[in-house]
């Protein structure tokens, strides 16, 4: 009787059914921003497929430059995917049956936890080939082989697989008291706080987490442009000049809406009273990125300008 009475205690404890808060807005709000989200998926989602399918079918864009760019659109639909469809769902349904399972959490933590890891190792690998492309364009073909591409693109991913899994890991350990998820999709942070035990590891990893990524991220920017910055200076070619503002700007802007982005929910963190702010701020995270970087990428390639002109 008394194992009984201990196995129902830790169901209850660890409850695999979780309940979402979402998004608090008020009912004249709901539809308009449903169908702010929804158009905003279709866009992500037809855009940055699309754009993926012509990088491979067209033969003018096998270059190291678009074949590492196409991470950003993988990346960008993943990140979409496993958050905006289940929050579309759970706008139109009660506050009582936005309800997920433990394991579905899991995957959806993971999943957004890994594109905002990747976008950064993403916009790391390409800033190593811009910097290649401006500083050693004699040797350019010779470094950036379809090997280098595939190495970078494994670094990219692999990185952030192994910084994602372990910080999930150190969740998932934890045992379970509660089971309301305040915020409008799960996440490491969101999880963990579900726990009555200590969390101390998991904190300090997690700012650990956020200071490596953002110190590499930044850092390797700020190295690249400078020495990018160098080179423009003490050349005389035009064309030389003219091809670095025209790739780097575009790339430029991309980290700077993401590093944008990510210091907005940073900051919004540490101010309770703009949590509502802050859970609108999370998702325009995921939606924001993805439909600009087709566009912005667009400005600057004549193919993937056509094909979206084409396509809308």
């Amino acid at each position: 009787m008394f194992c009984l009475f201990r196995l129902m205690e830790n169901y209850t404890h660890n409850s695999f059914t979780l309940q979402l808060e979402g998004l608090n807005v008020s009912k004249e709000s709901i539809y308009p921003l449903f169908i702010f989200f929804f158009f905003s998926y279709l866009f992500i989602l037809v855009t940055n497929v699309g754009i993926v399918i012509l990088v491979f079918i067209d033969k003018n864009l096998h270059q190291p430059m678009y074949l590492l760019f196409c991470n950003l659109p993988v990346s960008d639909v993943l990140g979409n995917s496993i958050l905006v469809p289940h929050l579309l769902v759970d706008m139109l349904r009660p506050p009582s049956e936005r309800l997920i399972s433990y394991t579905n959490c899991v995957a959806q933590a993971f999943t957004t936890h890994m594109y905002g890891t990747t976008t950064h190792t993403i916009l790391i690998i390409m800033a190593f080939d811009r910097y290649v492309a401006i500083c050693n364009p004699l040797r350019y073909a010779a470094i950036m082989t379809n090997k280098m591409v595939v190495k970078l693109t494994a670094s990219a991913w692999g990185v952030a697989l192994v910084l994602v899994g372990v910080l999930l890991g150190l969740t998932i350990r934890l045992n379970r008291c509660r089971t309301m998820i305040h915020s409008p999709y799960c996440d490491n942070a969101s999880l963990f706080k579900l726990s009555c035990e200590s969390v101390f590891i998991n904190n300090v990893y997690g700012l650990m987490f956020t200071v490596v990524l953002f110190t590499a991220s930044i850092g390797s920017m700020v190295l690249t442009y400078t020495k990018i910055t160098e080179v423009c200076l003490t050349s005389k070619s035009k064309s030389l000049n003219s091809k670095a503002l025209q790739t780097c700007s575009t790339h430029l802007v991309v980290f700077l809406i993401v590093v944008f982005s990510g210091m907005s929910i940073i900051v919004l963190h540490r101010f309770p009273q703009y949590t509502d702010y802050r859970k609108l701020c999370t998702i325009l995270f995921h939606i924001v990125p993805g439909s600009l970087n087709p566009v912005i990428y667009g400005v600057q390639s004549k193919e993937i300008r056509r094909f979206l002109l084409k396509l809308f």
